[in-house]
């Protein structure tokens, strides 16, 4: 049998369809895929090949590769000639998860305009600053969210009444043949950092398509060690305006043909299931909050048989939780593997396998193909080998840089084309394991405490459904640990049986000395992280 790691040397050999080869990018030597598209373009004029098949699927509507390169190239064609959008004009979505907001990604893509992907969570004044931060000449946004965007003083297109019309009027249209370098950006996410205001995360058209090109390869090593991908129906849950949704399974379906299913509306995990069994979804990259709920529920009912794979990514995950959804899924478990990244890095920077999680449940894997990851001191400077530091990246698939704050993404480089990733980390045996973000970091009594190690030591007690560790003022320790815990339905837990069970599995001065417990689930951002500032201890 045919081990990953001699598929993936045999796959990115000189001559090989997966070549990997040192090119010039922006002026550094970097590791690249030899035989990529050079745009987005190519890959949306290639998805054509694919004709009837499904690519994006709701409780609602169908839509076909053909149909969706129809919708696109009539609304590229609306949006070029009666809003006048050119090369490197910004396009902005805010809406909820639809296949109109996929529609339109690709259409600004194939003019050579800038997409600006929007938080639909935002209230009107985060609205009013993504806005303001990008200039686009045009928002497309549903009814709700254009309500919140008041007169924003550009063209506002109403997802449910213009798009419709527009795509009509324009039927027919040819996909527009505008003529872009790899490295002009294509578009803009929003950080979904839990502090400060969000920053507007700059991808290439090389950014977006080395994404790509890590799924195409992973694809490529599973054929190779016997396990080929075909007929899948990927389940899309996550919202469009993240890298998970958009870079990593809206785009990669549509270069590779696979079925995109769509949930609409709030999660619900019994909507969700039903979806699963209905539309026989065979892969699901999940937030670790979504995954807590499938665990919890009664899976009974539903017929699960189609799913092959599920992946947990975007947020911290415990070792516990992943043990649980074997148990729970024992066939998709099987697969289950997860991934480090951030907004900037467009996709994965480490990939664990299932068989690493297994032997290591702590890791997120090794670096992806053309990727490096170092871990670096506090004067920049490498170190060895289990000793902690910054996690810092560097490879062809990280962002241009924060847009319209010079200064932002000065603060997150390092010579050399490196980016600072702000998170904590060591690497064991060449793989990387996360302690967490460093301006989480608590700092008690000149003791470093790292609230995922103590998230997770709690988190594994049978009645604590999910919880978050915090630094807190105290007057002679400098911090104390805090923790604020919600209890799973029907469970019963003192703080007592909180702090014997933390204690037994970690050193005393990181076991909180201040404890919350309720029933009340914590806030959370929209890629299922932590809002630690909207915690009250």
């Amino acid at each position: 049998m045919t081990t990953r790691e001699e598929a993936l040397a045999r796959l990115t050999a000189p001559g090989a369809p997966f070549e990997v080869r040192v090119e010039d990018v922006l002026g550094e030597p970097m590791e690249v895929f030899a035989h990529r598209q050079r745009s987005l373009g190519e890959i949306l004029r290639a998805s054509l090949r694919f004709g009837d098949r499904e690519y994006l699927v709701t409780g609602e509507s169908r839509l076909t590769f053909a149909g969706h390169h129809e919708a696109v190239c009539a609304l590229a064609a609306a949006l070029r000639d009666e809003y006048g959008v050119r090369k490197g004009d910004r396009v902005a979505v805010c809406a909820a998860n639809r296949p109109e907001w996929i529609v339109t990604f690709w259409a600004a893509a194939s003019l050579g305009a800038v997409a600006v992907g929007m938080n639909s969570m935002w209230a009107a004044p985060e609205i009013a600053h993504g806005l303001g931060l990008t200039e686009p000449a045009v928002l497309v946004a549903d009814a709700p969210r254009r309500a919140l965007a008041g007169e924003p003083g550009i063209p506002v297109l109403s997802i449910e009444d213009d798009l419709p019309v527009l795509v009509e009027r324009h039927r027919g249209a040819a996909q527009p043949v505008e003529a872009v370098d790899e490295d002009d950006p294509a578009v803009i996410l929003f950080t979904s950092g839990t502090t400060g205001r969000p920053k507007g995360a700059t991808h290439s058209h090389r950014n977006v398509i080395a994404a790509v090109w890590f799924h195409l390869l992973n694809d490529a090593v599973a054929a190779e060690t016997g396990r080929p991908q075909a007929g899948r129906r990927f389940l899309l849950v996550t919202p469009l305006f993240h890298i998970a949704a958009l870079h990593n399974l809206a785009v990669v379906r549509l270069a590779v043909g696979d079925t995109a299913v769509l949930h609409l509306g709030r999660f619900d995990i019994a909507r969700v299931l039903r979806l699963i069994e209905k539309e026989q979804v065979t892969n699901w990259g999940a937030v670790p909050t979504m995954l807590s709920r499938l665990v919890e529920h009664d899976l009974s009912p539903y017929d699960l048989t189609s799913l092959r794979t599920v992946s947990v990514n975007s947020a911290p995950s415990s070792p516990a939780l992943k043990q649980r959804l074997r148990e729970v899924l024992p066939r998709a478990g099987a697969a289950l593997g997860t991934t480090y990244g951030l907004t900037e890095s467009s996709t994965a920077a480490t990939l664990a396998s299932a068989a690493e999680l297994l032997a290591d449940p702590g890791t997120v894997g090794g670096p992806v193909p053309t990727m490096r990851v170092e871990i670096r001191g506090p004067g920049g400077e490498r170190v060895p080998d289990g000793v902690e530091g910054e996690i810092c990246l560097r490879g062809a698939q990280m962002m241009l840089g924060y847009w319209g704050d010079p200064e932002a993404t000065r603060a997150a480089s390092a010579p050399g084309g490196w980016f600072r990733t702000g998170d904590l980390g060591r690497i064991v045996d060449g793989r990387l394991h996360v302690s967490g973000r460093r301006s989480d970091l608590i700092l008690r009594g000149g003791e470093n405490v790292y609230p995922a190690e103590v998230e997770d030591r709690i988190g594994a007690h049978p009645a604590v459904r999910e919880c978050v560790v915090l630094g807190v003022p105290h007057h002679d320790l400098g911090q104390e640990v805090a923790a604020v815990v919600v209890v799973r339905p029907g469970a019963e837990v003192t703080e007592r049986e909180l702090r014997e069970h933390t204690a037994a599995g970690l050193a005393r001065y990181k076991v909180p000395s201040r404890w919350t417990i309720r029933t009340e689930p914590l806030p959370r951002n929209a890629t299922g992280k932590v809002n630690r500032t909207q915690v009250s201890v």
